[in-house]
């Protein structure tokens, strides 16, 4: 384990956020706080029975308690809630910029939540956390590719009025089964609206899934991506024309993506060339946030120098704008002085 001077650096070191679940950071004692505030009856009452739920076989049995937590969100004061705790939990993380995820096919189709609220409570957190934090960023409409293509067309068509308060497109959940072939025209809407585009691939998919997730969907930026790991062609490809891979260290050994940490592709790809950034995914599931993301690398042998390099890249892959990526840019120099690198 590092020890509590490497930590608390790392937890200082400025770096953007670039693969979180907004719904992934629903810590045990807010969902139980807001079953009781809204009616919800969950199958378990306490904080003990609840937290010992999350140890998880596969992506399957996570997601299986992932769904049935986020039953418990149901007005606006409950999204805003759910991101100013992450965006506190963030700003402690050393988290400068963050671009975050939310899956309104389900708060909308499955849960019967209205689609503006949800995102008028989530943009609202939003900006009190750009306040009181200084922390920008933005969101980023994930398609569910396990729910019925029809959902996911209603719900573009209802974020179409709204195209300029989102800032991309996405693709998560079960990934086996459901290639990036089968969301060619969502994506195509969405780049229609002016949004970026992202896409998880090759976590539990193959890496196929990743060139296909680049060539068809036009990917900007890869989410997970470990097995690019399988093919060196497309793993040249990648470091060749600087595709940035948001990798999650603590959510894919908690998912057994990996076995142990040590088997962790993350540094031969940094040494490779490719641009990999790392983030936390569903933090309050997966056992931590950022920082303690980047302690997991440090753990196998990753240096600081090597760390701060990530956080670089994690700065130079976000969507934030020049004048930002600048700012960012300059607290991590200053950090880096600190530290002596």
């Amino acid at each position: 384990m590092v020890d509590g001077k490497i930590r608390q650096a790392l937890e200082t070191m400025p770096k953007s956020e670039l693969h979180l679940h907004i719904e992934g950071t629903l810590e045990p004692e807010l969902a139980l706080t807001l079953a009781d505030r809204n009616g919800v009856t969950l199958p378990w009452t306490d904080i003990d029975g609840l937290r010992a739920q999350y140890e998880f076989e596969n992506l399957q049995s996570f997601l299986e308690l992932y769904y049935a937590l986020m039953k418990t969100l149901k007005t606006k004061d409950d999204f805003k809630d759910l991101m100013l705790a992450y965006l506190t939990r963030a700003n402690a993380n050393g988290v400068r910029h963050a671009e975050i995820f939310f899956d309104p096919q389900v708060h909308v189709c499955t849960n019967g939540l209205d689609f503006d609220m949800v995102l008028d409570g989530l943009l609202e957190g939003l900006e009190i956390g750009r306040e009181r934090f200084d922390i920008s960023g933005g969101l980023i409409l994930s398609i569910v590719r396990d729910m019925d293509i029809d959902s996911a067309n209603r719900i573009l068509d209802m974020a179409a009025p709204r195209k300029t308060e989102i800032l991309g497109i996405g693709l998560d959940s079960a990934e086996v089964g459901y290639p990036p072939a089968e969301f060619i025209d969502q994506f195509a809407q969405a780049r229609d609206f002016g949004w970026h585009c992202v896409a998880h691939a090759g976590e539990e998919g193959p890496a196929a899934y990743i060139r296909d997730a680049l060539n068809l969907l036009h990917a900007e930026r890869i989410d997970h991506g470990i097995h690019i790991q399988d093919d060196r062609e497309l793993l040249e490809r990648v470091a060749r024309d600087g595709v940035p891979l948001t990798c999650c260290p603590l959510s894919n050994l908690r998912l057994q993506v990996v076995h142990d940490m040590r088997e962790h592709p993350i540094p031969r790809f940094l040494h490779e060339g490719v641009v990999c950034t790392i983030n936390s995914d569903d933090p309050a599931y997966f056992g931590g946030y950022a920082a303690a993301n980047y302690a997991a690398l440090a753990d196998i042998g990753m240096s600081m120098e090597e760390l701060a390099s990530l956080a670089k890249n994690s700065i130079d892959a976000s969507f934030a704008s020049d004048d930002r990526k600048t700012q960012l840019h300059a607290q991590l120099a200053t950090w880096r002085t600190q530290h002596g690198l």
